[in-house]
């Protein structure tokens, strides 16, 4: 299958059923993919320095909440990393699209068993903390970006 992102997606647990972002315009499960877009309206080039500029957005907010720096963003289909995040009147809440494909990463947290995770594209950046398998989902941040 082919990508426009370059990215490999030989180990994707849906690749059997995806036919590629080539082959779908960018839109391999129907959705939103931020590398496709990107690299379509602004060229390979763009992308890659707007993937640094969000690594290093991502790292300032896993850093400032103790979680070691990411090295690299991966592109992450959103049914892979949309956990619930139990919000304080009891209900639980996905913010992501299952669809669509982000850029993210997961490093371990000073925490024994714990993980960090960030998840974002052009818009936002989506930051959380959760155990094995993503169990105990906590949200950490969802905002705005910068740029």
């Amino acid at each position: 299958m082919k990508t426009i992102c370059g990215a490999d997606c030989s180990a994707c647990p849906a690749k059997d059923a995806c036919p590629g972002c080539e082959a779908t315009g960018g839109r391999p499960f129907g959705g939103r993919c931020v590398a496709a877009e990107h690299i379509k309206a602004h060229g390979k080039a763009a992308y890659s320095e707007f993937k640094q500029t969000l690594l290093e957005e991502i790292n300032a907010l896993l850093t400032a909440n103790g979680a070691s720096p990411a090295r690299t963003l991966f592109e992450l289909r959103g049914s892979y990393i949309n956990l619930p995040y139990p919000l304080p009147g009891g209900e639980a809440v996905r913010f992501l699209d299952d669809n669509n494909i982000y850029l993210g990463a997961q490093v371990p947290s000073s925490e024994a068993g714990i993980c960090c995770g960030a998840a974002a594209d052009e818009n936002f950046i989506l930051l959380c903390r959760y155990g094995e398998n993503g169990a105990d989902p906590e949200l950490i941040a969802y905002k705005k970006r910068r740029g």
